[in-house]
C-alpha cells in the first residue's frame, strides 16, 4: 500500500475538527457543538487518514 500526503485542504479541515474538539478540554465553551468531543477527535482523525489513505482526497 502507498501512502500519500493529504491535501491541504484535507489537512486544513481535519486540523479544524480538531481545534473544535479541544477547545472545551481548554474550558472555552462551545455551545454549538452538538456531539461529544471524543467524536470530533474520532472524525478528525478519520478525515486525515483518509486523505493519507486514498490518492486524490
Amino acid at each position: 500500500m502507498r501512502l500519500t500526503p493529504p491535501s491541504i485542504i484535507v489537512f486544513l479541515i481535519s486540523l479544524a475538527l480538531f481545534v473544535v474538539a479541544v477547545l472545551p478540554m481548554l474550558g472555552v465553551a462551545v455551545p454549538s457543538i452538538g456531539v461529544s468531543t471524543v467524536h470530533l477527535l474520532i472524525g478528525s482523525w478519520a478525515v486525515l487518514a483518509a486523505g493519507v489513505l486514498f490518492k486524490g482526497i
